[in-house]
């Protein structure tokens, strides 16, 4: 892993589930938009693709077709080896069971573990109840699908912890900070530290990579570039390129990252380097 240690994975969520056309006419919502937008972000640079879907109406699902025409038409670019990464929250109110179905049936290699409930947006509850996760760590086990564990405050860092005890989930793990969503932890380099920290005490030899919402995306970035973690870049988390700049695309996004990385002295890990730091299941 020594070879490694100056790589630096870039994910890129294109999607999300609250962007919509109305918001910017550059988000791709079609299963045929997301996979092109992919593509042409591997092109760019990234190792890893975050994969929300939409249903017909545009709005925020877990609709098991759309993946599968998604992941579909993405894996039919024979020269695409990004890595594959299904949500498992699509949302807000959706039914367990559509959550669970996306990776459990296409069985990518990786997936999104919300690690907690929430008060998401100071609007409505983002539930992940204990026993849904429990449920979802037995099932990404039995399917061999490592869990993106992601965290929106420090309480889920130590949710994670004590799930890893359990044996719900298994070490080593891999977190994303999200930080900006309001009723999270606010997106700060100052926070961004106690949070790699409450990592490191809590589930020792983890990796992590960061993302600020908004305005706050460009803090976190090249925070988390200088203190060695991984970044996710995209639409789900922020439209604008620049203050009242729209994105033409995601491989806007994506382009930057390298360039960030690589001015740090550092390289953008290709997706064969991103399943060795992830230590991910082989591909069969």
């Amino acid at each position: 892993m020594t070879e490694l240690k100056n790589k630096r994975i870039i994910t890129v969520a294109t999607t999300g589930a609250w962007p919509t056309k109305e918001n910017t006419p550059n988000v791709p919502i079609e299963p045929a938009e997301i996979a092109e937008e992919i593509y042409n972000c591997w092109k760019a640079g990234a190792a890893i693709a975050h994969i929300h879907c939409r249903d017909d109406k545009g709005k925020a699902a877990m609709v098991f077709e759309k993946f599968e025409e998604t992941v579909r038409l993405l894996k039919s670019r024979k020269d695409c080896d990004i890595v594959i990464n299904l949500t498992t929250s699509g949302g807000v109110n959706l039914l367990e069971e559509d959550r669970i179905r996306p990776f459990y049936e296409l069985v990518p290699e990786m997936a999104s573990y919300d690690c907690g409930t929430m008060n998401w947006q100071n609007t409505t509850v983002f539930e992940n109840n204990p026993k849904f996760l429990e449920k979802l760590g037995l099932l990404m086990q039995e399917k061999g699908v490592k869990p993106e564990i992601e965290v929106f405050d420090p309480g889920m860092i130590y949710n994670a912890g004590y799930l890893l005890k359990k044996g719900f989930i298994k070490a080593p793990l891999h977190f994303q900070f999200c930080m900006g969503v309001p009723g999270g932890i606010g997106a700060s380099t100052k926070n961004l530290v106690f949070m790699r920290d409450t990592m490191e005490e809590v589930a020792p030899g983890s990796t992590w990579s960061a993302f600020g919402v908004g305005a706050s995306a460009m803090e976190i970035l090249y925070a988390t570039v200088a203190m060695g973690g991984h970044v996710r870049v995209g639409m789900e988390d922020n439209i604008y390129y620049r203050k009242g700049v729209l994105a033409d695309s995601n491989v806007q996004f994506v382009a930057r990252a390298k360039r960030i990385i690589e001015e740090f002295g550092c390289d953008a890990a290709t997706p064969d380097e991103a399943r060795e730091i992830l230590r991910l299941s082989p591909r069969t």
